[in-house]
């Protein structure tokens, strides 16, 4: 069984998901009913399109169900800070040729969103950095080559 990975704050937003899935269950169902008293199912595109948003919702919230009851939560503020980077810790990383800074938190892949600085645990770059310490260099392979990064700051937020 695997066990997932998650931040306080995705555990909770996975939550959050799941609970705004279940109230639509009944405006889902309702919309079942309303199409099929259109008539003829074969060729009710209302009752089609209904009868898919409602398997589209049942696949996840099973599929959230699961990933919650197998979650290991993990509140990296509880955690003492030892400027090594691990799960949940935000990581301040220096490219050593353009000295280019940016800030990213090591998240679970349901939680991942490049554009907001959260990386996935089992992305190229977060695996090169976990276990790694502050002052570190650590070295990302990418398809144009590899990249050096040097770990500035480790932060427990």
């Amino acid at each position: 069984m695997n066990k997932y990975p998650m931040t306080v704050q995705g555990a909770r937003a996975l939550e959050q998901e799941l609970k705004v899935l279940k109230e639509q269950r009944p405006l889902i169902s309702a919309k079942i009913g309303e199409a099929r008293e259109l008539g003829d199912l074969k060729e009710n595109a209302e009752y089609h399109a209904a009868r898919e948003e409602q398997g589209l919702a049942e696949a996840r919230i099973r599929d959230i169900e699961g990933r919650l009851q197998n979650a290991v939560v993990i509140d990296v503020t509880t955690i003492e800070p030892t400027g090594k980077v691990i799960f949940g810790t935000t990581v301040e990383i220096a490219n050593t040729e353009t000295d280019e800074r940016v800030k990213y938190q090591i998240v679970g892949e349901d939680e991942a969103d490049i554009k907001a600085g959260k990386l996935s645990v089992g992305s190229p770059i977060a695996r090169s950095l976990i276990g790694k310490e502050e002052g570190d260099v650590v070295v990302v392979k990418t398809p144009s080559g590899t990249v050096e990064y040097e770990i500035i700051e480790v932060l427990h937020i």
